[in-house]
């Protein structure tokens, strides 16, 4: 088993102790993705379906950076801070996962970094 430790310019940097990604072998596990925007580090304004779309585009950087795209994936898990949110996310995130989505779980709790409204993490195949 060989593990790397995955980083993208595209992506946010990490805040805290840990990547963006880890590879093992044919696997790549994300690290939950928030709304910052890469270039600034800030979190996008907006609501849910903004803060939604950035988390999806930067979930998306970091799985092309490991050699996977929404295709390879076959697991998500999603946090919102509020499920009165879930529609809404639900909307942006399917356009992500036209075909054939992947299993997830989808939750809510307390707090996220930065107080953001999502976050979402993936398990995909490297193609």
């Amino acid at each position: 088993m060989s593990k790397q430790i995955v980083s993208t310019e595209a992506a946010p940097a990490a805040i805290g102790p840990y990547s963006q990604a880890t590879k093992i072998d044919e696997l790549v596990f994300s690290s939950g993705q928030i709304p910052l925007d890469p270039k600034t580090m800030e979190v996008v304004s907006g609501g849910i379906a903004e803060q939604t779309k950035q988390v999806m585009e930067n979930l998306m950087a970091v799985l092309e950076a490991a050699g996977a795209d929404a295709s390879t994936v076959f697991k998500t898990t999603c946090f919102l801070s509020d499920m009165a949110n879930f529609a809404a996310f639900n909307e942006v995130y399917a356009e992500y996962f036209a075909e054939n989505p992947p299993a997830r779980s989808c939750v809510e709790v307390a707090r996220l970094p930065k107080d953001v409204l999502v976050e979402v993490e993936a398990i995909a195949h490297i193609k």
